[in-house]
């Protein structure tokens, strides 16, 4: 389990608000560390003149982006570097808590904490400020958790909609009034390296620590299929009594509320959110408290940190669409699922190259103060979601990705698909 919760008392990180020095900062150090540390050569910007448009127009912004990658927030400063505004970027607290000089340069570089575990309204004021005083736009990834999908959306949470529409009402009594808008900015990756040797290299490195010869002579895409089913098997033993059958899905949802529903009970008095991430983030909150105050006994603080790492398998295992590389075996798509399988087994995922990076920045949308309170679901959210989706595909198809070499077109109907806990 990777380390994203903190066993101590939340601190909030405000950003720092210069930024004259700090672009040239970025400008030097931001495409030395996505070359070194996560292999992207180049990045093409698209639809930078809405940026433009928005920024000489005085809105406060909100660039609201995918996020499938660990350095999408990097790009995102190359991208505030190549409109000449810097932008602000919202971040989980638990990266501030990774080194003292880590955290000093992501604060020089703008970003700010939030406590995902808990309601943070010290960082809700923060970004609501930076959109009233619109001076660098706000970076938010309403997705919330890091993917490694980066055709797919995950279920987009509502936060960003709630800290644009605060700063909205409060601009709109500004003299003269003005506005808040959201530009849906899709991040897209390709892959241009050898896929084979970049892929096989990771493969014979999990194959052999589920005790198998690597299964060289095998196409990639049935031998990922392959280890996406050992592994799924694997928790299925440990959780389950033993391996499942019926439909990678099925088995996924099955495993997924055999480690959620028990504490929905325990924690939330059955209150179940609707999509995994909100679920998992929503107990989080109710068992981490007094973890962090530390009025529990040993073996009850033994007991809630055994319930994070279930909570964080579930996660994990919610990350893996079942037919994500069933329905379009890309280059990408392959390498992404094998690099998941490295991190949940290793806790890191090794760098690839060479990528190149596009981002595609959307037409701006205008928040309104208000919402109807009527809607089941926030429909700002429902139009980010379906815009950002459409961008990703579009991106996808314009750029004629060729399907990887040694693989099949795509897996045969009793082939199963990748995915991994």
């Amino acid at each position: 389990m990777q380390n994203i919760v903190v066993e101590k008392p939340y601190q909030f990180v405000p950003p720092h608000p210069g930024w004259g020095w700090v672009r040239r900062l970025l400008a030097w150090l931001l495409p030395h560390l996505v070359r070194k540390n996560h292999g992207v050569e180049s990045v093409d910007y698209r639809g930078l003149d809405h940026l433009k448009q928005s920024l000489a127009t005085g809105h406060g912004i909100v660039l609201a982006a995918n996020h499938s990658r660990p350095c999408d927030p990097m790009l995102m400063g190359l991208l505030g570097i190549a409109v000449g505004r810097p932008p602000y970027t919202v971040a989980s607290w638990h990266l501030f808590t990774q080194g003292k000089f880590r955290a000093w340069l992501m604060r020089q570089a703008g970003v700010f904490s939030i406590y995902r575990e808990g309601m943070d309204r010290e960082a809700i004021k923060a970004g609501i400020n930076i959109l009233v005083e619109a001076q660098r736009p706000l970076v938010i990834f309403p997705e919330g958790v890091i993917t490694r999908t980066n055709d797919r959306l995950n279920t987009l949470q509502e936060g960003a909609a709630f800290i644009a529409r605060s700063a909205a009402k409060q601009r709109a009594k500004l003299t003269p009034p003005g506005q808040v808008v959201i530009h849906p900015v899709a991040i897209k990756y390709f892959f241009e390296g050898d896929l084979q040797a970049t892929v096989g290299a990771v493969l014979d490195a999990v194959e052999t620590r589920l005790t198998w010869r690597p299964q060289r002579d095998r196409p990639l895409v049935e031998r990922i299929g392959r280890v996406g089913e050992a592994l799924l098997s694997l928790k299925e033993i440990e959780y389950l009594g033993r391996a499942q059958s019926g439909p990678v899905p099925e088995r996924q949802a099955r495993l997924i509320d055999h480690l959620l529903v028990p504490l929905e009970k325990e924690w939330l008095k059955d209150r179940r959110e609707p999509s995994v991430v909100q679920r998992v983030k929503r107990l989080r909150i109710a068992i981490l408290p007094d973890l962090v105050a530390g009025d529990i006994t040993e073996e009850e603080r033994a007991r809630r940190w055994r319930q994070l790492a279930d909570l964080y398998l579930a996660q994990q295992i919610s990350l893996y669409p079942p037919e994500y590389i069933a329905s379009r075996p890309t280059a990408e798509r392959l390498l992404e699922t094998v690099e998941r399988f490295e991190e949940d087994l290793t806790d890191e995922a090794r760098c690839h190259r060479p990528f190149r990076a596009v981002i595609q920045v959307g037409e701006a949308e205008v928040v309104s103060p208000g919402r109807d309170r009527g809607e089941s679901e926030d429909p700002l959210m429902q139009r980010l979601e379906t815009r950002l989706q459409a961008m990703l595909d579009e991106l996808a198809s314009s750029s004629a990705v060729q399907q990887p070499t040694q693989t099949r077109s795509g897996p045969s109907e009793s082939e199963p698909a990748a995915t991994n806990p």
